[in-house]
């Protein structure tokens, strides 16, 4: 059994409508079974990280479908605690990625009540009424890695015990198992190294929803 004090608490922010997001976040429920690491979910927004950027008009399309699920996951870790949060973004992660559903009210209502949350918290989407909220969740992961990413952000302890953020890691498909925590670990340590920024290369496929 792990000691309480060695375990650690990975933060990851997440926009429910982020398909590599996604993946990662099932990797990081896979670490978090064969690793002393608690996940703690927050919200970001790309529909926010993007408002005033020159981007694609059909990306624009994209984002403004974007604000519903995230002032509806803001709206229930507000009513509900923050330790639902988890369990509402498996539910609709796999409705908008693995089933391909549309991102409409009628989805967001099912992934709801799969949570055991009420279902008239799918009002949130079209109000902004909890926008400041979901503003300062997102300030709260951006701020930790700057404006040039997107989601996920994961904030964690890292090799050296010192609180280290990243975007990513982005990957497809999920690791599981052994190459999950070789990747954990190995993030951890390219992390953890002072002046360390990026690793990337041209991604050639697309995500694999398992």
């Amino acid at each position: 059994m792990t000691a309480a004090e060695d375990r650690k608490t990975a933060d990851f922010w997440f926009d429910p409508v982020c398909p590599w997001a996604w993946m990662t976040s099932r990797w990081l429920i896979e670490v978090q079974q064969l690793r002393p690491v608690d996940v703690r979910w927050h919200v970001m927004s790309l529909s926010v990280l993007n408002e005033h950027k020159d981007i694609p008009q059909s990306y624009r399309e994209l984002l403004a479908q974007a604000w519903a699920p995230v002032r509806v996951c803001i709206a229930a870790a507000e009513k509900h605690g923050d330790e639902v949060l988890g369990r509402l973004y498996t539910e609709l992660g796999t409705r908008f990625h693995n089933q391909g559903l549309p991102r409409t009210r009628e989805t967001i209502e099912a992934a709801l009540v799969a949570a055991g949350l009420p279902a008239e918290l799918a009002d949130a989407a079209d109000t902004d009424i909890h926008d400041e909220a979901l503003r300062v969740s997102h300030a709260e992961g951006i701020g930790l890695v700057g404006e040039e990413v997107g989601t996920p952000v994961i904030a964690v302890e890292g090799a050296d015990g010192d609180r280290v953020a990243f975007f990513g890691p982005v990957v497809t498909p999920t690791p599981r198992g052994e190459a999950a925590v070789r990747l954990w670990d190995g993030t951890l340590l390219v992390a953890s190294t002072p002046g360390f920024y990026e690793i990337k290369r041209t991604r050639t496929v697309g995500p694999s929803f398992e």
